[in-house]
């Protein structure tokens, strides 16, 4: 491992405050024979849908080496560890066995266990064109948390729920694979349902500290002009407001709540469910997007194809460095997110914790990633000096590891994995952050 000295000290946060890292189910298990299969399984067995042309079959094995990646959890120093929970694994036979076992580690290696309900691996029998499915979810959450509850004092239902609707659904990049626009609005409304059906669900059981990951950024338009700014505004409602107004103010943005497949009761029936309250909300944050009025040709924008009919167009952002996925590198875009938000739902909005945050680069020498890693947390903290009540930090991510459609190109670990071998190997960036979180006593 590369040794760093720490020459600026993280920031102090208020008591509490939690220092993580995030996985995925999908991403790192691999044993993709012990559980039943996936949309992800069947969507990367068709050609040409990831990159490279790899599969999660393996990842980073995290099934049978576990207990080495708890001892880094455990090395590095973070109060918790958010990793996502594989439902089709539960619905195997002696599925939830290897949860107890990694929750047990967790416990033991004093990382507190926050598991993640779904992270876009859904059951391959499944479909969230379904209503149905919201329901199978939440007897889903219920069998979880009897299972886990007496370790497990923090939940999180969702994991961004709009790129699984916008990427799986809407344009076809993710599994399974469809490209309906804007008829997948129904996946989005089931699936705020399937959460708010959820949290039911765990309080019943007896779970608290409940909240949800969703994605969200600024939006920035393009230019003042009133075509940009109404383009930039649509963007703003379909990628944050659609999954945040429903959650913290119980309705859905102006326009959208017809769209969407109600209760026999009525949508508003449906409402009450999803916002069911929140002990905290999640927030993963990437970066920022430039949006113009649409251009009438398709878009490449961060390895997507976006089609001309959209009623926008996501412009590059220029002036800041980018990341090697081509992700501008913009902390005080965070900031300005959180601070917005405090704006705008004021005391609905409850404790924020940054459920992901990182980005991609090559090397493990990764001083690129110590700076960015830097950056946000001191954006995080101007937005705490702001008022906006901040509770965690998670960094995305432990391991290098399976990036989707993208397959094995992206690494956004802070150990990097080699994908022959599996050898893991902490870089700068863990050992910068090993290094910063003893220095705070």
């Amino acid at each position: 491992m590369i040794a760093r000295m720490v020459t600026n000290p993280l920031p102090q946060f208020p008591p509490g405050f939690l220092w993580g890292v995030s996985t995925s189910a999908h991403q790192i298990e691999g044993a993709v024979q012990e559980r039943e299969p996936s949309v992800w399984d069947a969507f990367t067995a068709e050609p040409d849908r990831v990159k490279d042309g790899s599969t999660a079959a393996v990842a980073c094995d995290h099934y049978h080496r576990y207990p080495e990646d708890v001892a880094l959890l455990a090395d590095l120093g973070v109060d918790a560890y958010r990793f996502s929970i594989s439902w089709p694994r539960v619905n195997s036979p002696g599925g939830l066995d290897f949860y107890d076992r990694l929750v047990d580690a967790l416990c033991a290696a004093g990382v507190r266990p926050v598991p993640t309900l779904f992270h876009w691996d859904l059951p391959l029998e499944l479909d969230w064109l379904d209503r149905d499915t919201a329901e199978r979810f939440a007897e889903y959450a219920g069998v979880v948390a009897a299972r886990l509850g007496d370790r497990v004092r923090k939940w999180i239902t969702l994991n961004e729920p709009a790129e699984h609707t916008l990427l799986g659904h809407a344009l076809g990049a993710h599994a399974p694979g469809r490209r309906l626009l804007f008829d997948a609005l129904p996946v989005a409304h089931h699936q705020l349902l399937a959460h708010g059906l959820a949290v039911r669900a765990l309080r019943a059981a007896g779970a608290g500290d409940i909240g949800i990951a969703n994605s969200h950024g600024p939006t920035w338009a393009a230019s003042p002009s009133p075509a940009d700014v109404e383009a930039a505004d649509f963007y703003d409602v379909l990628l944050n407001r659609l999954f945040a107004d429903p959650l913290l103010l119980g309705r859905y943005p102006e326009g959208v709540g017809e769209l969407m497949p109600g209760h026999p009761g009525g949508i508003e029936a449906d409402l009450k469910v999803i916002a069911e309250p929140l002990d905290w909300y999640g927030i993963n944050y990437y970066q920022p997007t430039r949006v113009g009025a649409p251009q009438g040709t398709e878009i490449e924008f961060g390895g997507l194809t976006l089609p001309a009919e959209l009623p926008f167009s996501v412009r590059q952002l220029e002036g800041y460095p980018v990341t090697d996925f081509g992700w501008p590198v913009v902390p005080e875009a965070l900031t300005e997110l959180l601070v917005g938000f405090r704006e705008r739902y004021g005391d609905r909005l409850p404790p924020v914790v940054i459920t992901e945050n990182g980005c991609s680069y090559e090397g493990i020498d990764d001083q690129e990633r110590i700076a960015f890693l830097d950056g946000h947390v001191r954006a995080l903290h101007r937005a705490s000096e702001q008022g906006v009540d901040v509770r965690g930090y998670f960094v995305w991510s432990l391991l290098d590891n399976f990036e989707w459609a993208e397959g094995y190109a992206r690494r956004f670990g802070l150990v990097h994995v080699d994908h022959d071998t599996l050898r893991r190997t902490p870089k700068a960036s863990y050992a910068w952050l090993r290094d910063a979180l003893r220095a705070r006593g």
